[in-house]
């Protein structure tokens, strides 16, 4: 008897997984869905996507269901069912139905990452208040007036340095160049005079940026959240600071001073949070990207000295680098394009 009733919930757990796993592998949707896998309940193809590989070309991970599904195809990450698209003419369609059909979106991991107040997750006439803030500082105007020599005399100092040395780690020293470059037009921030290393912390965020998002001490993923909370002390510091200080002088401001001119507005849309994270999100996305897309500019030039003579590097680099894995977003209703079902998220 006591056989029997073992046997029959084991035959029950067995049943109970194997319609869960059914029904994980096979969403309901009212239209018809692109092909692709799911992955296991729960986890979905997460651990194949956040596998690290060194190659500059297309992830690993995508490239496989390219070959296997074509350029649209369906999987699971991170608890969350998505459809992925490296279609062209899709992709456009998308960024031309932005605010209306889709929206920008990033994942739970995303929001926990860079704050609940981060430039990603505003919309509509916030978003667009925040474009017009930060036009103030890389307009076309100051863009041509002051940026583009303060990079080119920043450049040039670099290049004289590293012809002095016997080697050079090239991604290194440009994420450097970079990194000193924009922290200095955004906050003033100069590392020789301070004691301690702002792009350190973000070195440890980048590096568990894409790591698989569980937070226990010593992981990748723990290591960038400590990376992100160490930078946004350092930057509340700075910000009090600069509160504290008396306003500079013409021809010496930088973001934080229109940052603090914004909250010190009454009834100012902007709060201290939305501050901080607007300016840690400027500082990594000028880091990071910047300096990946000059690297990789220099290493086709190198492989292929001929495109020199064409100018059609910048181009170039945008399309055979992988400078971003990818962008998110969300349906904002049910909508069917190309025979494909995108439901309203939420639903």
């Amino acid at each position: 008897m006591f056989c029997a009733a073992i046997l029959f919930t084991v035959a029950l757990l067995i049943i109970c997984v194997a319609l869960y796993t059914h029904k994980w592998r096979h969403p309901k949707s009212c239209g018809r869905l692109p092909p692709g896998s799911m992955g296991l309940p729960l986890l979905g193809e997460s651990l194949h996507f956040f596998s690290p590989n060194t190659s500059s070309d297309i992830p690993p991970f995508i490239k496989e269901r390219i070959k296997r599904y074509g350029p649209l195809f369906k999987t699971s990450l991170v608890g969350r069912s998505v459809v992925v698209s490296t279609d062209p003419e899709f992709n456009h369609y998308i960024f031309q139905q932005e605010g209306k059909l889709f929206q920008s979106w990033y994942p739970d991991t995303f929001t926990e990452i860079f704050g609940r107040e981060n430039v990603g997750s505003l919309h509509g006439f916030m978003f667009k208040y925040l474009k017009s803030l930060i036009l103030r500082l890389v307009g076309p105007e100051n863009l041509k007036e002051k940026l583009l020599c303060d990079m080119e005399e920043k450049a040039w100092r670099c290049l004289e340095s590293w012809s002095n040395q016997p080697s050079v780690d090239l991604k290194e020293a440009i994420a450097t160049m970079i990194f000193d470059l924009t922290a200095k037009k955004l906050i003033s921030y100069d590392p020789n005079e301070s004691s301690e290393n702002l792009r350190l912390n973000f070195v440890a965020f980048m590096q568990g940026l894409l790591s698989f998002p569980v937070n226990i001490p010593g992981t990748a993923y723990n290591k960038c959240l400590q990376g992100r909370k160490k930078a946004m002390k350092m930057l509340k510091r700075m910000l009090d600071e600069r509160r504290a200080s008396s306003p500079r002088k013409n021809g010496q401001s930088d973001f934080f001073d229109y940052v603090v001119e914004e909250l010190m507005k009454e009834k100012s849309l902007m709060t201290e949070a939305i501050a901080l994270n607007l300016i840690f999100a400027l500082l990594f996305a000028n880091f990071e990207t910047t300096s990946l897309a000059l690297t990789m500019a220099i290493k086709i030039l190198t492989d292929h000295p001929a495109e020199l003579q064409e100018l059609m590097v910048i181009n170039e680099t945008v399309r055979l680098a992988n400078i971003v894995p990818g962008i998110f977003r969300k349906a904002l209703t049910d909508i069917h394009v190309r025979d494909t079902q995108f439901r309203q998220v939420g639903q």
